[in-house]
């Protein structure tokens, strides 16, 4: 369990140093009124957790060791997108179509409504 833990939290920290200069680099370069940044780590964490799903699926190229290093820290820690991604796959793969919907669905629409509390909470205790 020790051994994980430290997979993964190894793995997160890079992932989170990559996620912040790969922002800084693309709102630096390409400026533009939606987050371009975060749009462009969304969609590279997918390509990358797409690419370590199907080298762990074709057996001994990607040991269980390497997919919670990458897989889990890396790509945790790069963006929680890519996750929410694959597992939607997941269920979409197993004809889940209703699951995924809700999953979809609970996700954004809970998501957007936390934040807003946050910030609700916030302002009305200060």
């Amino acid at each position: 369990m020790a051994r994980s833990l430290i997979l993964v939290g190894a793995g997160s920290c890079v992932g989170g140093i990559c996620r912040y200069l790969t922002q800084q680099f693309v709102q630096k370069h390409y400026p533009s009124s939606i987050p371009l940044g975060t749009l462009s780590v969304n969609i590279i964490g997918c390509f990358i957790v797409g690419a370590l799903l199907a080298l762990s699926a074709k057996g001994n190229l990607l040991s269980p060791e390497m997919r919670l290093l990458l897989a889990t820290g890396f790509c945790g820690g790069y963006t929680t997108f890519s996750s929410f991604a694959s597992e939607n796959i997941s269920l979409l793969q197993e004809a889940d179509f209703f699951y995924s919907g809700l999953y979809i669905l609970l996700s954004v629409v809970i998501g957007f409504a936390a934040v807003y509390l946050g910030i609700f909470v916030i302002k009305l205790i200060s």
